[in-house]
């Protein structure tokens, strides 16, 4: 099945993957929240080629997730800003289960320097969840 093709399955866990199924998708936007917005800023720091990093901005630019100002800087969109706490959920991840020395990164709160991190709630009640206490129910069209 072709990346394009996921965009019709009625999964909200699978469409996004027609937009941020591949590494550099994802990279591109962890280089854009830590300040990078010009073409040549994010070839410098991820080695990636022109052709393949035109091909993701592009990409990001046609979902709404990325605009391209006038100047040539790349910003984040409400809803590129949206993504963010995917990113730092793989992040919590790859430091619990990929990092034996450590973070290499502390992702700190500006007002206090908390650590943030992504938690999974109820937004009835509140408790915190984990993938134990999910269950997946189809819901009805209409």
């Amino acid at each position: 099945m072709r990346y394009q093709d996921l965009a019709d399955v009625s999964c909200s866990i699978t469409r996004p993957l027609v937009v941020f199924g591949d590494r550099w998708t994802l990279l591109i936007l962890k280089c854009c929240f830590t300040g990078i917005r010009r073409f040549n800023g994010f070839q410098s720091a991820l080695g990636i080629s022109r052709s393949r990093l035109l091909d993701r901005l592009d990409r990001l630019i046609e979902h709404g997730i990325l605009v391209k100002a006038e100047s040539g800087e790349y910003r984040l969109t409400p809803k590129g800003h949206d993504i963010y706490p995917v990113l730092l959920a793989i992040r919590d991840w790859g430091d619990a289960h990929m990092a034996p020395e450590g973070p290499p990164v502390r992702y700190t709160h500006r007002d206090c320097s908390g650590e943030a991190h992504v938690r999974l709630g109820c937004d009835h009640c509140g408790a915190e969840m984990t993938a134990r206490d999910v269950v997946p129910e189809p819901v009805s069209p209409g």
